[in-house]
């Protein structure tokens, strides 16, 4: 693919399987993380299911190929009345990286949260994701909140 190659963002299908298990895996992979195929089978089910506290996913296509997702949910939240959309996963193909995929999943993440009524989107990366963070400090803002979680 080349920067000038179109990126198309779709809703996930049941046709989609194989090709958001490969995209996820690269995620989790850059995360360092492995989960058994329990948890991809449930979630990719929760991902195409219509239970509104479950997640959505939407789909990069260039060339009419998948070469990136977007996992994001909207809950409710205590200083607000309407919901607030919280970007879970972001993960665009390394060979499209630079083309604009990343960018076009986010602004379509935001349209979803417009369609939604709420203008709060949020996301948590690490802090030494530097390629990620150089496309999150153009299209967000860096807060100063640290997340802490229960020890494992």
């Amino acid at each position: 693919m080349t920067p000038t190659t179109p990126v198309t963002i779709r809703p996930l299908q049941h046709s989609d399987h194989a090709a958001w298990q490969r995209l996820w895996t690269g995620y989790l992979t850059f995360y360092k993380t492995t989960l058994p195929d329990s948890v991809y089978d449930s979630t990719f089910a929760r991902l195409l299911g219509d239970d509104p506290q479950d997640y959505s996913c939407l789909i990069a296509e260039q060339g009419g190929a998948p070469v990136g997702l977007a996992h994001y949910l909207f809950h409710r939240h205590c200083w607000r009345i309407e919901n607030v959309c919280y970007l879970q996963d972001l993960y665009a193909d390394p060979a499209v990286r630079g083309t604009g995929v990343g960018r076009k999943l986010i602004e379509a993440v935001y349209d979803a949260a417009d369609k939604a009524g709420t203008k709060a989107v949020y996301w948590l990366t690490q802090d030494d994701n530097h390629t990620g963070r150089q496309l999150y400090d153009r299209v967000g803002q860096v807060t100063n909140f640290i997340k802490y979680q229960r020890p494992a």
